[in-house]
């Protein structure tokens, strides 16, 4: 038995464990593979957390469970998320646990300005917003304490990102990235582990409860800026950046699924994107990691350019 079940294994439910652990409090993992940190503490378990029996079972004793899983490929979101979502909702009622949702800004739509706080209203038009609002209007009818805390796109050690998917290569072969987004708007980023912090500390606070909250993140920063730091932090050279037309993605998106689905959220990429965190910060005492201190984390596996690899001539 586990005072804490964290479903999902990707960078969010790592940094979950790792902190929970810490503080010497036991941890349960719940992935379909089994996967997880390798710590005494921490009892990695393979199921599939979609079902509601079988999540319930492992969550027996639970005083937080905390839904960290995201399908990686936004094709699979409609068939994977329902009913992913009403077995942790299920499980949480079963064993009077706190849910704590890791949740994004999808569901807020595009916003004038591309600002956005935690009171601003839930008006995705697109599939993927809306999912994302019907999911957490089922939490908050599902009898159950829950909180969601919301990010925006992560930064950090294993984040999944525009950093992993195209700056990073870049950085590693001296090469081009190809961004899909305007170079020169400015964009919050959130640290993957400002995120499982807030998780832990809104999931135990009731003052945070039946509500969501935004994770407090650095002011915004251009892509351009964003890869200059991640050359700076990396001891590369810097790389080149050329935009992508915004039309491409729409265009490639008639033939290419995921690419329709990116197309979908391109407001967030070709327009101002800020996130606002204010109300979490002064409630709760949560400061933001600093930008480049994230930056370094992220690049850490990344040899300088001019670094000795141990061979001599």
């Amino acid at each position: 038995m586990a005072d804490h079940v964290i479903i999902g294994a990707g960078s969010i439910g790592t940094n979950v464990a790792r902190l929970l652990t810490e503080r010497g409090e036991s941890v349960r993992i719940v992935t379909r593979s089994g996967s997880g940190p390798d710590h005494p503490l921490i009892e990695r378990v393979a199921a599939d957390a979609s079902d509601a029996s079988r999540l319930s079972e492992l969550s027996r004793g639970a005083k937080v469970i905390y839904h960290c899983a995201n399908p990686p490929s936004y094709t699979v979101w409609e068939r994977l998320l329902p009913p992913l979502q009403t077995a942790v909702i299920a499980a949480a009622k079963a064993n009077d646990a706190v849910l704590a949702l890791t949740g994004s800004l999808y569901a807020y739509g595009r916003q004038p300005g591309g600002r956005m706080n935690e009171h601003t209203p839930l008006a995705a038009t697109g599939h993927k917003g809306r999912l994302r609002k019907r999911m957490w209007e089922q939490a908050l009818a599902g009898g159950i304490r829950t909180v969601e805390v919301r990010g925006a796109d992560y930064i950090g050690k294993d984040a999944a990102s525009l950093y992993s998917m195209v700056i990073e290569p870049a950085l590693k072969k001296g090469g081009t990235a190809w961004i899909p987004g305007h170079l020169d708007m400015p964009h919050t980023f959130t640290f993957n582990g400002d995120m499982a912090r807030a998780l832990i500390t809104l999931a135990q606070d009731e003052r945070a409860w039946g509500r969501a909250w935004h994770v407090p993140s650095p002011p915004a920063v251009t892509i351009r800026e964003l890869a200059r730091r991640y050359a700076v932090a990396a001891g590369r050279p810097p790389i080149k950046l050329i935009q992508m037309p915004r039309f491409l993605m729409h265009a490639v998106g008639l033939v290419v699924p995921i690419a329709r689905e990116m197309a979908e959220m391109d407001y967030q990429w070709y327009e101002p994107f800020h996130m606002d965190a204010t109300e979490t910060a002064e409630t709760f005492g949560l400061t933001a990691t600093d930008l480049d201190t994230a930056i370094r984390d992220q690049v850490s596996g990344i040899r300088p350019e001019h670094a000795d690899d141990g061979r001599r001539s």
